[in-house]
């Protein structure tokens, strides 16, 4: 399947509807969790002209172990509690930040960076199994409406988890 290039509509709603759509053509069907986050990650990286970085961090080990992405290179482990991932992680809860340089403890992988969007994905358990992240060059990237709408696409693969486990 190659990609095909998409435009998205610049009103949130349409467009979180139409990227829920394309996660689901290069994510539904394939049996490998690797395969389909790296396809997610490159999905969203797509849709998102000013996203500089996006990827996952998964918990292993008591601590959040890099997962597949789209940027440069970055942290490979981060721990509890700390940076917006670990924060996130400990919280349990999205968070948005405008502005890296103004979080204490930010965990910088690049010097471009300033606005930070972090949502866990919670387990069947309901734990947290890991973290989407995704960074911006632009402050203040990231909306309300871009939390909520991240948040329900990263439903996509706690429904996935919740069919494996």
């Amino acid at each position: 399947m190659s990609y095909i290039e998409v435009n998205y509509p610049e009103e949130k709603p349409e467009f979180y509807r139409m990227l829920k759509e394309q996660l689901r053509i290069y994510t539904c069907g394939e049996p490998d969790m690797t395969a389909a986050l790296a396809n997610f990650s490159s999905v969203l990286a797509q849709a998102f002209d000013r996203v500089n970085w996006v990827g996952f961090y998964i918990v292993s080990g008591g601590e959040l172990v890099l997962g597949p992405f789209q940027g440069r290179p970055a942290v490979c482990r981060i721990g509890y509690g700390r940076g917006v991932c670990g924060t996130a992680w400990k919280r349990g809860e999205a968070i948005v930040v405008d502005e890296v340089e103004c979080f204490e403890g930010h965990i910088a992988c690049d010097c471009n960076t300033h606005s930070e969007l972090v949502i866990p994905i919670k387990s069947p358990e309901g734990g947290v199994w890991g973290v989407l992240d995704m960074d911006s060059v632009v402050p203040a990237y990231f909306t309300d409406a871009d939390r909520d709408g991240l948040t329900d696409a990263v439903g996509m693969i706690e429904e996935r988890l919740n069919v494996t486990a």
